[in-house]
């Protein structure tokens, strides 16, 4: 019989089975035989816990381990080690080194170059929509002979230029299309023609070999729009192209500029190009040799031919060209007076009265400002009738361009009430202070009724102000800034339509004293 210390066989069972016990084993013995005078257990626990030899209720009996002993203590012995593993397969032989890096370097190779290949049907390209693939000069030999087959026939250009946009490729080769229609071969950088020497290369059916004559261009002109108005992705391609060709003027003849002048007045007046092509005539080169000045004299004859000044002055004002006209001039010769001077020579009277308006209005908008400084600074009125004076005399300024600013400046040098009732109280106490500054530049009778006219546009412009536009009249009339003879005048038929109801009702006691006291001083003269 085994027998183990009592602490070991605590812990024996505490303890898990051994891997080794979970596996298989190999046993050396057979099987325990049972003692002839075991019995079986019969009684309290006789199931599982029973037949595994469990304590249930009494003693418990004995049982029969692998090495034929009775152990009361119901344990097993240990199983017997493992045999030894088998010996190891013998390896298969190793490719060499070198196979195995071609191997690898093959399988590389083919996953690198090899690409996901497309399965499906494929549609076919209606005829209609297919298009020759040119080069510029297969391009620039197609357009050639074209128009050449065309003529002098300028609606057979047209067509011709419309149905071959469905082949030739119009957006890729726009520069070169231009360039044949304008000057009849490819430019190269700076103007030069390419195929210069090369009759077969050039077209002379083309705006630099036309005459020189405003209803032949403007033909022209027709052609430019049409194909425009056909293929409308050419807008701004043809847009670039005026101003590279303003740019290449310096390599041109000067009856090619007069002739390219003349288009382009053309084609702004109809609303084909736009103003801004014009910025291309500020580059230094062409103001340096006179260019830019005598090229710029030309386009507005033509474009005043199509269109009248008002609509050449607003299309130059919305590209913000009028503050830069003068820049088509040197620097030492960027002066209003040789402006007006040039321009009114070449018969463009219109544009020389321009520039000075402009010119007056930046000169009004700096006067403006600087009187806003001072009346907010409270600078005695002496001093400011000092400056205005010598702003007038120095910029050229009349009496009625100022009398308007001075009013505007007057009025925003406060900040006013916004109680109704308040506000008449509040103008009347700051006019009266400032009365003296206008009677100064209202000594005219056009500049009593611009003021008037002022003041009438600022209250109804402004509501708490509706109310007190006749008491500021009097106010006036009394400080001796207006006179009797400009506010009847205003009354009948200066005043303007901004709420003249309501102003000329407010007027109407007074205007009838006065009427009445002029009809007294009259009989009152007449009888001395």
């Amino acid at each position: 019989m085994c027998t183990l210390p009592k602490a070991d066989l605590e812990n024996e069972r505490l303890q898990p089975p051994l891997p080794s016990q979970r596996r298989f084993s190999f046993p050396t013995s057979p099987p325990p035989q049972p003692v002839p005078d075991q019995r079986e257990w019969s009684g309290p626990g006789r199931g599982r816990a029973g037949r595994r030899g469990g304590v249930v209720g009494g003693a418990a009996p004995s049982s029969v381990c692998r090495c034929q002993c009775v152990c009361p203590s119901l344990l097993h012995c240990l199983p017997p080690p493992l045999p030894p593993l088998p010996p190891p397969l013998p390896e298969s032989p190793q490719p060499p080194a070198s196979r195995v890096a071609a191997t690898s370097s093959d399988r590389n190779f083919m996953n690198k170059h090899q690409k996901p290949v497309l399965t499906g049907q494929r549609f076919k390209t209606r005829k209609r929509d297919e298009k020759e693939k040119f080069e510029p000069t297969v391009f620039r030999d197609t357009l050639v002979q074209g128009l050449n087959e065309a003529g002098d026939d300028l609606e057979a250009v047209a067509k011709f230029l419309d149905s071959t946009g469905s082949r030739l490729d119009y957006r890729r080769y726009a520069d070169t299309l231009f360039d044949i229609l304008v000057a009849g071969s490819m430019l190269a950088p700076g103007g030069t023609r390419i195929d210069d020497g090369d009759k077969t290369k050039m077209t002379n059916h083309c705006v630099f070999s036309a005459n020189e004559d405003h209803e032949t261009i403007r033909n022209y002109a027709q052609v430019f729009n049409k194909l425009i108005r056909r293929y409308k992705y050419l807008e701004k391609a043809f847009e670039d192209e005026m101003k590279k060709l303003l740019l290449f003027l310096k390599a041109f003849s000067e009856a090619e500029q007069t002739k390219l002048a003349m288009l382009s007045g053309i084609l702004l007046g109809n609303g084909t190009l736009p103003a801004n092509i014009l910025t291309s005539l500020f580059t230094d080169s062409l103001v340096k040799e006179g260019i830019a000045a005598s090229f710029a004299v030309k386009l507005f004859k033509a474009w005043m031919a199509e269109k009248d000044a008002n609509s050449v002055t607003s299309s130059l004002r919305k590209a913000n060209l009028d503050k830069r006209l003068l820049e088509l001039f040197p620097v030492n010769r960027q002066s209003v007076d040789h402006f007006a001077q040039y321009f009114t020579d070449a018969g463009l009277k219109e544009l020389s009265d321009f520039l000075r308006v402009q010119q007056s209005l930046g000169t009004r908008k700096e006067l403006q400002k600087e009187l806003q400084e001072r009346l907010s600074q409270e600078c005695p009125i002496k001093e400011v009738v000092l400056y205005v004076k010598e702003e007038m005399k120095r910029n050229d300024l009349p009496e009625t361009a100022v009398i308007g600013l001075l009013w505007t400046c007057v009025m925003n040098a406060v900040e006013w009430n916004k109680k109704e009732e308040l506000v008449a109280e509040q103008a009347l106490k700051h006019l009266k202070q400032y009365a003296p500054l206008l009677a100064v530049f209202s000594s005219q009778g056009q500049s009593e009724l611009i003021l008037l006219q002022k003041v009438q546009e600022y209250c109804y412009d402004n509501i708490h102000f509706m109310k007190a536009f006749q008491k500021i009249v009097v106010l006036f009339y009394k400080a001796d800034v207006l006179s009797e003879e400009a506010i009847l005048k205003w009354y009948k038929e200066a005043h303007v339509a901004k709420g003249k109801s309501v102003f000329l009702d407010q007027m109407k006691k007074f205007v009838e004293w006065l009427q009445n006291a002029e009809e007294e001083s009259e009989s009152e003269g007449e009888e001395n």
